[in-house]
C-alpha cells in the first residue's frame, strides 16, 4: 500500500514553514476557537491518552514548579495538575489560545491553578533555574529556532530537573505508514479547513511533522543543547514520540 507523503504547498503555508514566528502566532490565534475540538475529533480522543502517559512518567511531587511551553489552550497543564499539587505556568505566543485556556480553567473551578504567560520559547521571560520540570506537547516543532528554544528550556530548569517533550512523528512500518500519510496529507487538511476555515493551518501541520527531526536525530539535538540521559518512547505505532532529558548539576552547554 503506497501513498504520497508530500503535497504541493500553497504560498501561505510555505511562508509559515519558512519563517514561523509571528506567522505561527497569527495562525494559532485564528484557529483558537476550534483547536480543542479538532484536536480531540481528529485524533479520536487519543491525544488525551498521550498526554497522560507523558505525565505519568514524570518525577512529579507536590509543590514543584512546572513550566508548560507552547501550552496552547492548556491541555497538558491541566493534565499535570490532575497528577499532583504543583504550580504550573503555561507559556505561549498565542494570546487567543491562552484565552481559551483561561476560560477552561474557570469552568474547571481552578482559575488560579495555571498561570498563563505570553512568551516565545527562544526568549523565555523567566530567570535561570526556576522550574523543576519543563514540558512541551505538540509545540516544539513550531519553535522558530529549535536549538535556541531547547537551550532556553535547559536554562530555566533547575539542576537535576527534567524536560519532557511530546511530539508527532512518522510511523516506520507499513501499512500504518501509508495509512497515516493518507490521513495526514489528505483527510486532516480537508477536515481542518471544513471546520476551522483555515486552509493554511492544516496543510502546515503535516509538512511541519515531515520536516521535524525524528527520534534519534532529535535526542542528539537535545544532547547538543545541554541535556543528558536523553531518551524517547513511541506511542500508537510511532505516530507520537515522547522525549525526556535531564539537566545534570555538572552539565555545561556546548
Amino acid at each position: 500500500m503506497k501513498t504520497t507523503e508530500r503535497v504541493k504547498l500553497d504560498g501561505g503555508t510555505e511562508k509559515i514553514l519558512a519563517r514561523k514566528g509571528s506567522h505561527v502566532q497569527r495562525m494559532f490565534d485564528r484557529i483558537a476557537g476550534w483547536y480543542d475540538f479538532l484536536n480531540h475529533f481528529l485524533s479520536l480522543g487519543i491525544d488525551r491518552r498521550w498526554r497522560r502517559r507523558l505525565v505519568r512518567a514524570l518525577p512529579l511531587r507536590d509543590g514543584m514548579e512546572v513550566l508548560d511551553v507552547a501550552t496552547g489552550t492548556g491541555d497538558l497543564a491541566f493534565t499535570l495538575l490532575r497528577r499532583c499539587d504543583c504550580r504550573v505556568t503555561g507559556m505561549d505566543v498565542s494570546r487567543e489560545m491562552m484565552r481559551v485556556g483561561e476560560k477552561k480553567a474557570r469552568k474547571k473551578g481552578g482559575a488560579g491553578a495555571v498561570t498563563f504567560v505570553e512568551g516565545a520559547a527562544e526568549a523565555m521571560p523567566f530567570e535561570e533555574a526556576r522550574f523543576d520540570i519543563v514540558t512541551v506537547a505538540f509545540g516544539v516543532r513550531n519553535f522558530t529556532d529549535l536549538e535556541q528554544g531547547l537551550r532556553e528550556m535547559w536554562r530555566v530548569l533547575r539542576p537535576g530537573g527534567t524536560a519532557a517533550i511530546l511530539e508527532f512523528s512518522r510511523p516506520a512500518r507499513q501499512p500504518l505508514k501509508a495509512l497515516y500519510g493518507l490521513y495526514l496529507y489528505h483527510l486532516l487538511p480537508l477536515a481542518g479547513q471544513i471546520f476551522s476555515g483555515d486552509r493554511h493551518a492544516y496543510t502546515y501541520l503535516p509538512e511541519s511533522i515531515r520536516r521535524f527531526p525524528q527520534r534519534e536525530a532529535f535526542t542528539a539535538i537535545m544532547e547538543r543543547c545541554g541535556f543528558r540521559h536523553c531518551s524517547y518512547r513511541t506511542f500508537t505505532g510511532g505516530i507520537v514520540s515522547a522525549y525526556t532529558g535531564i539537566k545534570m548539576p555538572e552539565a555545561k552547554k556546548d
